[in-house]
């Protein structure tokens, strides 16, 4: 696969040049905008990837968002970039909250390079969600990854499909989250389930 390849190429780029992506400008020359490339769209093309997208929100004038990709003159997904070195939060998301409200994106990412974390609008209509529902790490790319972002790839964007994925992704991030919490903690509920289902006999508190 074509994109599972190109991906690999910015896994060893990581690797090989760490101590020089430390900067923005740096991890979106050498990181950010490959990425782009490898989802099929032209990053040259100011009609396809619009670089420092501006849009003026409330009191917030010339405020700017570092890429906003388009699909047939309109915005499929807005992308905000930090340092490679940076640790992504929701704090560093402001813009992309901003610009969620006042473009027709249903999706954003919020990246440094080696870590993509990708918002839509799940909990409320044209409010980015405060919790992604997909993260990619470049160092540790999985085939379910792979699945996720053909989603994203220039000429298949469908952004009723990739809602709908979201959602998926969302609930099932919910669900793994939950298992856990029951493996490490059980509760009363979740024991007599499972108890009942490999013990033949009434479950008492002995068994």
């Amino acid at each position: 696969m074509e994109l599972e390849s190109e991906l690999a190429e910015l896994t060893k780029t990581i690797r090989d040049h760490r101590e020089v992506l430390l900067t923005e400008e740096a991890a979106k020359n050498a990181l950010v905008m490959p990425f782009i490339q490898a989802l099929g769209y032209n990053v040259f093309n100011p009609g396809e990837v619009i670089p420092e997208f501006t849009a003026d929100v409330g009191t917030k004038k010339g405020e700017k968002v570092d890429y906003a990709v388009c699909t047939d003159g309109k915005i499929s997904f807005l992308i905000e970039c930090k340092p490679a070195s940076s640790e992504l939060s929701v704090n560093h998301a402001s813009q992309l909250f901003r610009y969620f409200t006042v473009t027709d994106a249903r999706i954003a990412v919020l990246t440094n390079g080696v870590i993509f974390k990708f918002f839509s609008d799940l909990d409320t209509p044209n409010k980015m969600d405060e919790r992604p529902f997909f993260t990619l790490d470049l160092e540790n790319v999985k085939k379910s990854d792979l699945r996720t972002l053909s989603n994203f790839i220039k000429g298949t964007f469908d952004i009723e499909r990739v809602v709908a994925e979201a959602g998926n992704l969302k609930m099932q991030t919910l669900v793994a989250k939950e298992l856990d919490r029951e493996f490490a903690e059980p509760s009363d509920e979740f024991v007599r389930l499972i108890a009942g289902r490999v013990h033949g006999g009434r479950v008492t508190a002995a068994i």
